[in-house]
């Protein structure tokens, strides 16, 4: 009978340390990380916020500055994946970081209608937002802020400033601000659920271009986007 009792309590320790593990990482409404995969529109603006060289004896510069009519530029929307994760330091203060990768590119407005300025322009949003929730049962609206870096990747020249002799443009990495608000919907009580989020970005970064080596225009654009996500989540 101790043989049997002992087989017993043997197996039922085994079983326990078998489940602790898959009963620690189950989902939870009430979890303290959460994973978020949505679809995101970016929706940058791109004018001009200031010219800050010109070169008037590069071909581009040059022809900016004959231009006497008001000329601006705009950087394009744009929709990709993103996945966001989320820890809970308690049931109604959370921090948030983000992680997508998002292309544009800038053409002109104004008397530059039609012209392509820059291609290819790929961003890399490193976002951390520490946020504040309002729990109201299932239904959590929340807001948030923090600081952000939009690294550049990869930028080109358009065809337009191609053909005015540039051979090379720079977009600088910047330094901002992001708001956030948004509501999380639970379904249930193991952990899915839905989101619906918010941002928009305080970004100014700059782009120069080169021809032949030689500076022909500075300028810095107000990208200030707003990203706007929706999609399922995962507590636990």
């Amino acid at each position: 009978m101790k043989k049997i009792l002992s087989a017993g309590l043997g197996a039922a320790l085994a079983g326990t340390a078998l489940l602790a593990p898959a009963a620690a990482h189950a989902g939870s409404a009430d979890g303290k990380w959460q994973i978020k995969v949505v679809g995101t529109a970016v929706l940058p603006d791109g004018k001009i916020d200031k010219v800050e060289a010109i070169n008037t004896t590069t071909t581009l510069g040059s022809t900016l500055a004959g231009i006497t009519t008001a000329y601006d530029t705009k950087a394009n929307d744009n929709y990709v994946p993103t996945i966001a994760v989320e820890y809970f330091f308690t049931p109604n203060v959370s921090v948030e970081t983000i992680c997508c990768l998002t292309q544009h590119h800038v053409d002109g407005t104004g008397a530059l209608a039609g012209a392509n300025i820059v291609n290819h322009v790929l961003i890399l949003p490193a976002t951390v937002t520490l946020k504040g929730h309002l729990p109201l049962g299932a239904i959590k609206p929340y807001v948030g802020v923090g600081p952000t870096v939009f690294f550049v990747l990869g930028e080109k020249p358009g065809s337009t400033a191609t053909t005015l002799g540039i051979d090379k443009v720079k977009m600088s990495n910047s330094i901002g601000l992001a708001l956030q608000g948004g509501v999380d919907i639970a379904l249930g009580d193991k952990g899915f659920g839905l989101s619906l989020d918010a941002k928009k970005y305080f970004v100014k970064p700059t782009a120069s271009f080169y021809d032949s080596g030689v500076l022909a225009l500075k300028t810095k654009h107000d990208l200030s986007p707003w990203v706007l996500s929706a999609g399922v989540t995962y507590r636990f």
